[in-house]
């Protein structure tokens, strides 16, 4: 019958209210709470790469770029992630400076990691994230050309990040 009442405390019988917080808290709750979660992941993930081991000068080349599209190089046999090496006049010695000057100078968070007579290694650390690419440097004193390889340590695409520095590097050592 309508208007039923429970008999122990006369009140109409009616679905127990929602414990908590409203619909509206929940949703607004998941929609900061799971980017905050993504954000934190992203920056322990990147925090905790180690730098690969292919790195450095083998047979006189430097490694070959992964299948991912967040690395570019002068050796890479994949047309999408070659670059052009740059031709340099002078010695190696001088090369190698105006190299560490201009990356001095143009880039922030930075940081030479291993330098040798005709090899440079960079790490560049993303602002927000703190992604670390490897910026290698080999210096072919026999052509007089400079190659290099940038690469991202995590993750699959890079938006360009990679190909974007070295072009403005290259920019810069172009005479």
């Amino acid at each position: 019958m309508a208007g039923e009442t429970n008999q122990t405390n006369d009140v109409p019988n009616r679905a127990p209210p929602e414990r908590g917080r409203s619909w509206k808290s929940r949703i607004l709750f998941r929609m900061l709470f799971l980017p905050l979660v993504a954000v934190a992941g992203l920056y322990f993930m990147s925090m905790s790469a180690n730098p690969p081991s292919t790195l450095g000068v083998r047979n006189g080349t430097l490694a070959e770029c992964p299948e991912s599209p967040n690395c570019v190089a002068t050796q890479s046999g994949n047309d999408s992630q070659r670059m052009e090496p740059v031709s340099y006049e002078g010695s190696s010695e001088a090369i190698i400076e105006k190299i560490k000057s201009t990356v001095e100078t143009k880039f922030a968070r930075t940081k030479l990691i291993s330098e040798t007579e005709h090899y440079l290694h960079f790490e560049f650390t993303s602002l927000i994230f703190r992604f670390v690419d490897d910026v290698e440097f080999l210096i072919d004193d026999t052509s007089k050309q400079i190659h290099f390889r940038s690469a991202s340590r995590v993750g699959y695409s890079d938006l360009g990040a990679n190909r974007k520095r070295m072009q403005t590097i290259v920019d810069e050592l172009n005479p």
